[in-house]
């Protein structure tokens, strides 16, 4: 078998609505780059076939679906004006954790006890095009109970406190519920807080760093 493509990248971003460009703006103003997937398709799953297609639950009145569509509006302008990478027709089919020394055409995975905790938790996004590698993942339009059991499925046990389990593996949350689709302007306000923290990490000495401290955790969703 050839060598997969392999691409690296700081973030991937898995949903090409408006969480997924939401952050992947937030993550452009702080300089942080991204590659931005239209959604998360498991081959063979009996689960909801992708990020965004998750069913909504909630009635969304006139004005609600009137904001979001200009707010998605203003979102893709500014993805096409800065030159973000949103890769629309690319779907995410499966999610590894991987070893920081693998080379293009061999992606070697590990476990959590493979890793220290302190290291750099690295991701390899395989799409039908190749491999994409990157330090942090976003997650959108996913219900947790989904999220739970497809890490389980790597292997990784998360605990009550589920947003800062995922974090702490370079996995971050936008837009995620279980039956209630969170409103625009809270999509808005966790996309802030979720390119404020990867930017901290990734420009650990950079001014915006040392103001962002310890951030609010984001609402878990049960």
């Amino acid at each position: 078998m050839p060598a997969a493509r392999t691409e690296r990248t700081t973030t991937v971003v898995i949903g090409a609505g408006m969480s997924g460009l939401a952050v992947a703006s937030e993550l452009s103003r702080y300089g942080v780059d991204a590659i931005v997937v239209d959604g998360l398709y498991i081959t063979g799953s009996t689960q909801p076939p992708a990020t965004g297609l998750l069913p909504r639950c909630d009635a969304a009145d006139v004005a609600c679906l009137q904001e979001r569509s200009e707010i998605l509006r203003h979102l893709r302008n500014y993805a096409t004006s800065h030159s973000l990478d949103v890769r629309n027709t690319t779907r995410a089919v499966r999610l590894d954790r991987v070893d920081e020394t693998a080379v293009e055409g061999s992606v070697a995975s590990v476990s959590m006890q493979d890793k220290p905790a302190s290291d750099s938790h690295q991701w390899a996004v395989h799409t039908p095009n190749g491999v994409l590698l990157a330090d942090h993942i976003v997650v959108t339009r996913c219900g947790q109970s989904q999220l739970r059991r497809m890490l389980a499925d790597l292997g990784i046990a998360i605990g009550q406190n589920f947003v800062a389990a995922m974090r702490a593996i370079g996995m971050y949350l936008v837009g995620v519920g279980e039956l209630a689709t969170p409103t625009p302007k809270e999509v808005l306000r966790q996309a802030k807080v979720v390119g404020q923290a990867i930017s901290a990490k990734v420009h650990p000495d950079s001014v915006h760093a040392a103001h962002v401290g310890v951030f609010a955790a984001l609402p878990t969703l049960a």
